[in-house]
C-alpha cells in the first residue's frame, strides 16, 4: 500500500435546500486504522459519509480515495473505489432472503449459479465474523441485530476495503458488539480502511485509533487514542450530559400478565412458553442477543401479530383483567398501551409525510382533532408544536415539514412524544436508543424513568445491555425463544451476559 490516504476529504459543503447540512467539514482517514467519528445526531456525520459512498454529491470541498481527486456519481461508482458504507437504516429488500439480497447488490452471471457462488461466499464471511444466519428467510422476518449482518457481510462481498459502518454495535450485546469490532480491527491490520460511526464512547476508547468529533456540520477535532470520555462527550455536545438515574422504585399492581406465549408462525419457532408480569411503575427489561424472539415478542404485545397460543392479558386500574391475546393495536391502544419498535423508520414513521401528520395520526381515532373528514390542521399543529418543544425536538423548521428530514435521535423523541401523548397505563419500548447520540440517550431514558414514576408499566426490550442495567428494576434474559433467567435490578452484568449466550 502506498503512503496516500485511504479517504480525504476537505472543505465538504452540503445544502439541502435552505438548510446546510456540513459546511466545511473535513475528514482524513489512513490505511490500516479504525477511525471514529463522533457526534450528535444531526451533527453532520452521516451527511459526511454519504459523500464519501457517493450518495450525496457535494456542493463544494474536495473528496479524495486513496490519493485520486473524485467526483463520485453515485454508491456504485464509490463501490468500484472500493468505498462501501453499511447504513443505520438498512438497504434491504424485505421479501428477498439473505443470498438473494447480496446477490441483487452483487451480481454473479446466472440467478442459479449466482446463488450457489454468493452462498459460499456469506459463509466464508459470515464465519470469518462469527455470524449465525438463516440465509434463506426472508430479511424482513430477520431481527435488526440479523438485518445489520447480512448488510455487513453484503459490502464484504462486493470487496470494500474501506467500509464505512454507521452504528454497527448498537444491536449487539457486549460480547457480540466486541468480537465484531475486533474482527474489523483485524480487517484495518490487514491494511483496509475502517470508518466507524458510533455513540458508544467505550467502543471509541477501545478499538478506534483516531476520532473525528463533528459538531453542527462542521468538524471540531481529531483526536488519537487515549483522549477520555468526559472530554470527548462535551466536545460532541458543547456541554456536560448528566445521565438520568434510576430511584428506588415503588411498583404497584400487576398490569400486564404474560403467559406461555408460543409463536409458530414460521418454519422456526421463535417463542416457547414466554411467562412475565410488568407491574405499574415498573420497568421490565428483557436482554438478549437479537434473534432470539425479541422481535416476535415485541410485535404480538404491540399487537401486530396475534401468538400461535398464551395468553396476554391488561389488568385495567379498576381490577378487571382484558384478554388482549389477538393481534389488534386499536383493541390495545383502547385499553391503555404504547409501542415504540426498533424499526423506526420501517414502523414507527412515514418519512415522506409531515412531522404534524406524523403525531397527529395517534388521535385520528379518539377525535381529538376533529373526525377525519374536517380534521383541524391547526389545532393539530398547535399541538404538535408544542410536543416537539417538549421533548426538546431539534433540526425542526416547521411542523409542515417532512419528517425524514430530522435526525434519527429527533425522530425517535418524536416517536416518544406522540406515543406517551396518549398518557397510556402499558408501554412497549424495542431498543429505544439505537443510534441516538448522548444527549438522545439521556432524554429518552428520562423519558421511560418518568413514565415509571407516575405509576406506567414498562417492558423494555434492548440488545444494549448498558441500558437494560441502567433502567430496569427487573431483568428477563431471552435465549432461543424463552426467558432462560430473571434477575433483580442488582444483577450481575457477567451472569446476564452468560445467560445471554446460552450459558446459563
Amino acid at each position: 500500500m502506498d503512503n496516500a490516504l485511504a479517504l480525504e476529504m476537505a472543505g465538504i459543503r452540503k445544502n439541502f435546500g435552505s438548510f446546510r447540512a456540513l459546511d466545511d467539514a473535513s475528514l482524513d482517514v489512513r490505511w490500516g486504522e479504525v477511525h471514529a467519528i463522533l457526534g450528535e445526531n444531526g451533527a453532520g456525520k452521516s451527511s459526511l459519509m454519504n459523500v464519501a459512498a457517493g450518495l450525496y454529491s457535494p456542493d463544494g470541498g474536495l473528496l479524495r480515495i486513496n490519493g485520486q481527486a473524485c467526483d463520485l456519481t453515485g454508491p456504485r461508482d464509490a463501490m468500484a473505489r472500493s468505498v462501501g458504507m453499511i447504513h443505520q437504516h438498512f438497504k434491504l429488500v424485505k421479501r428477498f432472503s439473505a443470498v438473494q439480497n447480496v446477490l441483487l447488490a452483487n451480481p454473479r452471471g446466472s440467478y442459479r449459479q449466482g446463488l450457489a457462488e454468493i452462498g459460499r461466499e456469506i459463509n466464508k464471511h459470515a464465519k470469518a465474523l462469527g455470524f449465525d444466519l438463516d440465509l434463506h428467510r426472508p430479511v424482513g422476518l430477520l431481527s435488526v441485530a440479523e438485518q445489520q449482518r447480512v448488510e455487513i457481510i453484503k459490502t464484504l462481498v462486493a470487496g470494500a476495503r474501506i467500509l464505512i459502518l454507521d452504528e454497527p454495535t448498537a444491536v449487539l450485546t457486549d460480547e457480540e458488539g466486541a468480537k465484531l469490532l475486533r474482527t474489523i480491527s483485524d480487517l484495518a491490520q490487514r491494511g483496509a480502511a475502517i470508518v466507524l460511526v458510533t455513540h458508544k464512547l467505550r467502543d471509541v476508547q477501545t478499538f478506534a485509533d483516531r476520532v473525528t468529533v463533528m459538531r453542527g456540520g462542521r468538524t471540531i477535532a481529531t483526536l488519537n487514542r487515549g483522549t477520555s470520555s468526559d472530554e470527548l462527550a462535551t466536545l460532541a455536545v458543547g456541554t456536560k450530559i448528566v445521565a438520568p438515574q434510576r430511584g428506588d422504585g415503588k411498583p404497584g399492581v400487576e398490569r400486564l400478565i404474560v403467559r406461555d406465549l408460543h409463536d409458530e408462525s414460521s418454519d422456526q419457532s421463535r417463542l416457547r412458553q414466554v411467562t412475565f408480569t410488568v407491574r405499574s411503575g415498573e420497568i421490565y427489561g428483557i436482554a438478549g442477543v437479537g434473534g432470539n424472539g425479541q422481535t416476535e415478542l415485541a410485535d404480538i404485545l404491540s399487537g401486530s401479530r396475534a401468538p400461535s397460543s398464551g395468553h396476554v392479558e391488561a389488568v385495567l386500574p379498576g381490577g378487571a383483567r382484558v384478554d388482549l391475546s389477538s393481534g389488534n393495536p386499536r383493541r390495545r391502544i383502547d385499553f391503555g398501551f404504547a409501542a415504540v419498535p426498533a424499526d423506526r423508520q420501517g414502523q414507527a414513521i412515514a418519512s415522506s409525510v409531515s412531522i404534524v401528520d406524523n403525531y397527529a395520526i395517534a388521535h385520528v381515532h379518539t377525535g381529538r382533532f376533529g373526525p377525519w373528514w374536517r380534521f383541524k390542521r391547526a389545532a393539530a399543529r398547535e399541538a404538535t408544536s408544542v410536543a416537539l418543544r417538549d421533548a426538546d425536538v431539534q433540526g425542526v423548521r416547521s411542523a409542515s415539514q417532512r419528517v425524514g428530514l430530522l435526525s434519527g435521535g429527533n425522530a425517535q423523541k418524536l416517536v416518544m412524544a406522540r406515543e406517551f401523548s396518549r398518557a397510556p397505563k402499558i408501554i412497549i419500548v424495542h431498543s429505544p436508543s439505537r443510534g441516538l447520540d448522548v444527549r438522545a440517550c439521556a432524554a429518552i431514558h428520562r423519558r421511560l424513568l418518568n413514565a415509571r414514576e407516575e405509576g406506567v408499566a414498562v417492558v423494555l426490550i434492548s440488545e444494549d445491555l448498558d441500558e437494560i442495567l441502567s433502567l430496569s428494576d427487573r431483568i428477563g434474559v431471552m435465549t432461543a425463544g424463552r426467558i432462560v433467567a430473571e434477575f433483580d435490578a442488582s444483577g450481575d452484568r457477567q451472569a446476564i451476559g452468560r445467560a445471554m449466550v446460552g450459558h446459563v
